[in-house]
């Protein structure tokens, strides 16, 4: 009996574990949002309800509906290049703002890629 208890509660712990990481991964949009408004507003309109910004840079809603692709987003800004400036964030800063770029796009989002693996490829079987 105990033994089941320690399997049981093992189980759960991992379980829990996984999610979190699956959950860290996805990014939180509302953090993204504070972030944008942050580090990213001097530039760019961030926000539906944000005035003003430099007309060079496009709006966060723009960037939205031009790069479906989280995975490409979250590189560009990992890497980026004049005239935007090295804002040094992390890792899960990006995944934070992309996460919230995402969610300003009206259209249903796109479906995920199966670990990044050719969906073209016949499967066997």
């Amino acid at each position: 009996m105990q033994l089941r208890r320690l399997t049981l509660a093992t189980a759960l712990a991992g379980g829990t574990a996984i999610f979190a990481t699956f959950a860290l991964a996805a990014g939180d949009a509302q953090r993204g949002a504070l972030i944008a408004k942050r580090w990213c507003a001097s530039c760019h309109v961030v926000a539906p309800d944000q005035t003003s910004a430099s007309a060079d840079a496009p709006s966060f809603s723009d960037i939205a509906r031009r790069r479906t692709d989280k995975k490409k987003l979250g590189h560009f800004l990992m890497d980026p290049h004049p005239p935007m400036p090295d804002m040094h964030l992390s890792r899960k800063e990006i995944d934070d703002i992309v996460s919230y770029i995402r969610s300003l796009d009206p259209r249903p989002q796109p479906p995920a890629e199966p670990d990044g693996k050719d969906k073209d490829l016949p499967k066997n079987g």
